[in-house]
């Protein structure tokens, strides 16, 4: 008699952190403007080492940098994935979690992955809101907390021109009115373009921002597969930034071969796009480094036919040789695995020495990779 097949799925979920493979060089060694990108280490079964969620002790807090300190701003929020501060000092944080997918569950690959995402508390409903936060006294704890926008569709990112509030849905750009100090909004917003999505949808999250200007506004969208595996056919208008006209819903394609970009924002020198990129995985735990870049108009950055530039990922078939020799490499890689996200620029005169310059990035960690990173 044969195993039963649920039997032997989770005997395969349960051997899968307990495979050997393991990280030859230092998350520090995947860091820097010129990366060491050792040969790739393919195995039968992708690498799993998943962190798990500890709270902080009762009385405790991180420890912060010299001349900083950490403090809870709110705490019982499910799943807060953004932050978005209102001109007067409001903090938007959008509570949400993946969209239903029905055809990324299919397939003993789909099923373990399933596994996965609920091993590490990512398998459950999506609240589907934004709340507001409010710290009148200033004392870095907020006080009140109210339902700002509901019944979205797994928000994410967030931008505010004028009185013109937007969100990005997985599936569409929404408009909402905002009225300055204004702590809820009520009523459907207006669709302002649609968004790739659908019952496959793998990388969900949508992050927008908008140009100095306001007239233009650029929205993240994640690939719909690790390399392609899904085939090409499902990849239209997916690992690429584009760029929205607010006013008539036109959109073109900014900038492609982001695997899965995700924070956005402007260089305050050079005034550049700039956004924080997840790489590929299941080719070891030293591959490939995530990466911040800044985003030239018309740029190709490699995905999936290669990574930082001319590196071909042999596992993409048919390749691609002439978008693999315009394949543009990052400017900073920020270490392999880190599920780098959010990104933002230093603001003169708000923190202390070494924090008054340079990029802010804010890491998920590691899920896949021995030891951890991020």
């Amino acid at each position: 008699m044969g195993i039963k097949p649920i039997a032997l799925l989770l005997a395969v979920t349960a051997g899968l952190s307990g495979c050997g493979e393991h990280a030859r060089l230092d998350v520090s060694d995947g860091v820097g403007p010129s990366p060491q990108l050792p040969e790739p280490n393919k195995t039968l079964i992708p690498t799993v080492n998943i962190a798990p969620a500890i709270g902080w002790p009762p009385g405790m807090t991180p420890k912060a940098a010299p001349g900083t300190q950490v403090v809870a701003f709110a705490e019982g929020l499910d799943h807060p994935r953004w932050l978005y501060a209102l001109p007067n000092g409001d903090i938007l944080v959008a509570e949400t979690n993946a969209p239903p997918k029905p055809d990324n569950g299919i397939g003993i690959r789909g099923w373990v992955v399933g596994k996965i995402m609920d091993r590490a508390g990512a398998g459950v409903p999506s609240a589907n809101r934004i709340s507001l936060l409010r710290d009148s006294d200033h004392d870095g704890v907020a006080e009140t907390r109210t339902t700002f926008i509901e019944h979205l569709n797994s928000p994410f990112g967030m931008a505010l021109v004028g009185n013109d509030f937007y969100v990005a849905d997985t599936d569409r750009l929404l408009r909402f009115h905002y009225q300055p100090g204004a702590t809820s909004i009520h009523g459907p917003g207006t669709p302002v373009a649609d968004l790739p999505g659908g019952t496959l949808n793998h990388h969900w999250t949508k992050n927008v921002i908008a140009s100095r200007d306001g007239k233009k506004l650029y929205v993240t969208v994640g690939s719909n597969s690790n390399v392609g595996e899904n085939g090409m056919d499902q990849e239209k208008g997916r690992a690429a930034i584009w760029e929205i006209d607010p006013a008539s819903g036109q959109q073109r394609i900014f900038a492609s071969g982001l695997r899965n970009p995700n924070g956005l924002a402007w260089e305050p020198h050079t005034g550049q796009l700039w956004t924080a990129v997840n790489e590929r995985d299941e080719i070891g735990s030293d591959l490939v480094p995530d990466y911040i870049t800044s985003v030239k108009d018309g740029g190709f950055y490699g995905w999936p036919y290669s990574y930082f530039g001319q590196h071909v990922d042999q596992r993409v078939n048919p390749s691609d040789p002439n978008l693999v020799a315009s394949a543009i490499a990052p400017d900073y890689a920020v270490g392999p695995h880190t599920a780098s996200l959010g990104l933002t620029f230093a603001e003169p005169g708000v923190l202390p020495p070494p924090f008054e310059q340079g990029a802010f990035i804010g890491q998920h960690g590691s899920w896949n990779r021995k030891p951890h990173s991020g």
